[in-house]
């Protein structure tokens, strides 16, 4: 009962969030005269310079809230890492959900979108940032219910490193037009072979840190059920 309850808090938190701050990107392209399907280049200095440091504040708060609930929801490391996860990756998608019910953007999954400006600005296509977001929240409600369950994700140190490369490769797909970007120039393709590497690579260690986790703790069950009572011959 605590993991759906859990669930269901941190879904309903990253829904409302998403629509929160879907409404004010809204707001503001209206506000600056700025539509969605003229983001590039990252033109209007006049405006977008003053504009730039709240921005970034804005998203380093966002992570904070996202990390936040996630802590609140979990109980150890990394259930409060999944929940963090699963937060992230519905606030994602369902901020692209409603800006299409306000405004009909993205037109198309191949839609350009920027990202994120910490530190550098990243872009992709927005079927990107919703897959990624998609392999969070499966991969964290799948770790947050195996720790719910008693059991624990088991993180070698391959798996380890293999995450950490895995999303580095996501990242560096997402900044890699950033120098043509700040120097004013429009995006070019998106490296999605390095996407793909980075999401199997990372996806790999997170499903066989799942299925280690799951296996030992079926060992310790079956080991616990067929223990001898104390002072049987």
């Amino acid at each position: 009962m605590r993991f759906r309850s859990a669930a269901l808090t941190v879904v309903i938190f990253a829904a409302a969030m998403a629509y929160l701050e879907s409404a004010v990107v809204v707001y503001l392209q209206r506000a600056l005269e700025i539509s969605p399907d003229h983001l590039f280049p990252l033109s209007r200095p006049d405006m977008v310079a003053d504009l730039a440091a709240i921005e970034v504040g804005r998203e380093f708060a966002t992570l904070v809230m996202l990390i936040g609930v996630g802590c609140l929801a979990g109980r150890r490391w990394v259930d409060r890492l999944a929940w963090t996860a699963v937060a992230f990756g519905v606030w994602d998608i369902g901020y692209y959900f409603w800006l299409w019910v306000f405004i009909g953007w993205p037109h198309s999954p191949v839609t350009w979108d920027v990202l994120f400006l910490i530190p550098v600005p990243w872009t992709g296509p927005v079927w990107a940032p919703i897959a990624i977001s998609g392999f969070l929240i499966g991969f964290g409600l799948a770790a947050a219910r195996q720790v719910g369950a008693g059991g624990m994700p088991r993180v070698s140190l391959v798996r380890g490193v293999a995450a950490v490369a895995g999303g580095l490769l996501v990242v560096g797909s997402f900044i890699a037009n950033a120098p043509a970007l700040i120097a004013g120039d429009l995006p070019g393709m998106f490296p999605w072979p390095v996407f793909v590497a980075g999401v199997a690579v990372a996806a790999w260690a997170a499903a066989a840190s799942l299925r280690t986790g799951a296996l030992a703790a079926e060992t310790l069950a079956g080991a616990t059920t067929h223990r001898p009572l104390d002072g049987a011959a």
